[in-house]
């Protein structure tokens, strides 16, 4: 069970990472943060309502609004880190936030058998590998290398906190209700600081109201992630939840290729295969 819905998790992330990527080519970053997860919070508000979830609210709701402070902070430095260095560079780094929570799993007692631990190294490396790393070129300045890994490590602590938010299916509703609403509402003081200081918050034609199928979807398809990859994390090893969870910059690479027609790199190809071999030793492990 934990494999199956820490791979979903990945599935999801990965499809997320990438239409929230082809939306903030004409939509400020900002802005498609905000609507898209408030689109998560309608929905999340109605199954909440549907299903009696407030009668769970306890102390550990405060995880979930944690993670909804922390997550917006890190999409903000890795776009930024984004429009500053090569993704070569940011996209492998940016992966390398699987080390929070496999390090929470390490201090609770959780040690990963043989078969595992080589799956887990394995995996990384094929995922850093999968974000097409630039080994040559211009060096890379330090603030992105900093940003890069102020988001890395806000990824990770997201994953973290949200598997501790509740141990209930309606409780976990509950949760990444208030932790969606979190992140709007810091998203959203974000979105109104950027505009004050001269931003545009709307593309040149207006509202985007042809995309809000695909805002929907993305916001959607990232709570629903976070969904997976708590129970994941509730139901096995946190080590073996979160590296597998970590594997959507593979499902991000691939579906750019499928839909966009972009080539991967040899690199790619090689980190996408060794992922694979990673995910099936954690599997079977």
């Amino acid at each position: 069970m934990t494999a199956l819905f820490a791979l979903a998790t990945s599935l999801l992330w990965g499809l997320a990472d990438f239409g929230g990527g082809v939306l903030t080519r004409r939509t400020p970053a900002l802005t498609v943060v905000v609507v898209s997860q408030s689109v998560a919070v309608v929905v999340l508000g109605t199954i909440v309502a549907a299903t009696g979830a407030w009668s769970e609210a306890s102390a550990h709701l405060w995880f979930a609004v944690a993670a909804g402070l922390v997550g917006p902070v890190a999409m903000l430095a890795f776009y930024k880190a984004l429009a500053l260095g090569p993704m070569g560079v940011v996209s492998p780094l940016g992966s390398l936030g699987v080390a929070v929570p496999v390090g929470v799993g390490l201090v609770l007692g959780e040690r990963p058998g043989v078969p595992q631990f080589a799956g887990i190294l394995v995996a990384v490396a094929g995922v850093v590998l999968a974000g097409g790393p630039q080994l040559r070129g211009a060096p890379v300045q330090r603030r992105t290398v900093a940003l890069t890994l102020v988001a890395a490590f806000g990824f990770g602590a997201v994953m973290a906190l949200i598997a501790e938010a509740s141990t209930t299916l309606t409780g976990l509703f509950l949760a990444l209700f208030v932790q969606r609403v979190t992140n709007v509402a810091a998203g959203g003081l974000a979105l109104w600081v950027s505009v004050r200081r001269g931003a545009p918050a709307l593309p040149p034609e207006g509202f985007p109201w042809g995309s809000l199928p695909a805002l929907g979807f993305v916001g959607l398809a990232d709570v629903a992630a976070n969904g997976t990859y708590s129970i994941a994390a509730q139901h096995g090893p946190v080590t073996v939840a979160a590296v597998l969870a970590s594997l959507y910059p593979v499902v991000t690479a691939l579906a750019a290729r499928g839909f966009l027609s972009e080539r991967l790199r040899a690199v790619q190809a090689a980190g996408a295969g060794l992922a694979l071999v990673g995910t099936l030793l954690l599997a079977t492990g």
